[in-house]
């Protein structure tokens, strides 16, 4: 049976100057720890200076962005300064922001861009679920794609334009005829994409995710829609412009209301400093469109690493 010895503190000496193995400067330990604080301050400093850089590159990107349509602006306006251009074909940049300004004081703009943005939506509301719902019949089942992919592709070549007096003669001169355009221009591309999309996901993937015992169901939730969903992405941005070039065409038929009404009353009368400024809204639709699908990629495909340019 062994006894346990216990030594009184008193006669226990801890070692406080430097040891042998470090002469001159503390311990071995002390050295890493002030060396992991060092490390860890310039972390700091780092994190510290991270956000104004990337302020800075996010400005520098905008200015960018900006400065060659600012530049065609700037040029616009000095030929027509200098009567380089007859203003009264093209109206300069300084007239077309005038008349910018009183369709937005006078409230005709606001009544406008409501009834077109209106146009779009339910155009959108028909058309996208339409296109996504038949892309995904014909890249699931191979009895979808025999269906529906013929039919999909034959009238996907026939221009949404000479659609036009069928359609009218279909749904009327009425806001019907011109929600059928949209949506009939919209869903292709999201068909198309959704697709491809679908059969684009790597044969490898589906192998390993049955290999590990998924249905039918994750499979397809866990496997293909996230392999897919870059190329649905795609079909999203695209239907979104021809949304824009469907409602430019629909307004300039026939329409009583709608940024391509204002655009047609001011043609009958030359004031080509309204139809510039009609083009100039639908511009900035079509990119707050692009740029709106841009953060939702950026958003939803967050997991995937793509090239962004050298």
């Amino acid at each position: 049976m062994t006894k346990s010895i216990e030594i009184p503190d008193k006669y226990i000496s801890v070692p406080t100057g430097p040891t042998p193995a470090s002469p001159g400067g503390g311990s071995g330990n002390g050295r890493r720890l002030r060396r992991r604080a060092g490390v860890a301050s310039a972390s700091g400093d780092q994190l510290l200076h991270r956000r104004p850089s990337r302020t800075r590159g996010v400005l520098l990107t905008g200015l960018r962005r900006a400065s060659v349509p600012v530049g065609i602006l700037v040029l616009w306006q000095i030929a027509a300064a200098a009567g380089l251009i007859d203003t009264k074909l093209m109206s300069s940049p300084a007239e077309v922001f005038a008349a910018g300004r009183e369709l937005l004081t006078s409230g005709k703009l606001a009544d406008a861009l409501g009834v077109s943005l209106l146009r779009i939506v339910q155009g959108l509301a028909i058309g996208l679920p339409l296109g996504l719902a038949l892309g995904v019949i014909a890249g699931l089942f191979r009895l979808g794609e025999e269906l529906v992919d013929a039919t999909m592709q034959a009238l996907r070549t026939v221009p949404f334009v000479a659609l036009i007096p069928l359609f009218i003669l279909w749904f009327g001169i009425g806001e019907m005829s011109k929600i059928a355009l949209i949506a009939f221009g919209v869903a292709f591309p999201m068909y198309l994409n959704t697709y491809a999309g679908i059969r684009g996901v790597d044969d490898r993937l589906i192998e390993a995710a049955e290999v590990f015992g998924l249905n039918r169901r994750k499979l397809v939730r866990q496997v293909i829609v996230p392999g897919a969903l870059p190329s649905i992405l795609v079909g999203l941005r695209y239907s979104l412009g021809l949304a824009v070039i469907a409602l430019v065409v629909a307004e300039t038929v026939n329409a009583s209301s709608g940024i391509g009404a204002l655009m047609a009353n001011a043609r009958q009368f030359l004031q080509t400093d309204i139809v510039l400024f009609g083009i100039v809204v639908y511009s900035v639709l079509g990119l707050l469109a692009d740029f709106a699908v841009r953060n939702l990629e950026r958003r939803l495909l967050s997991w995937r690493g793509s090239f962004k340019g050298a």
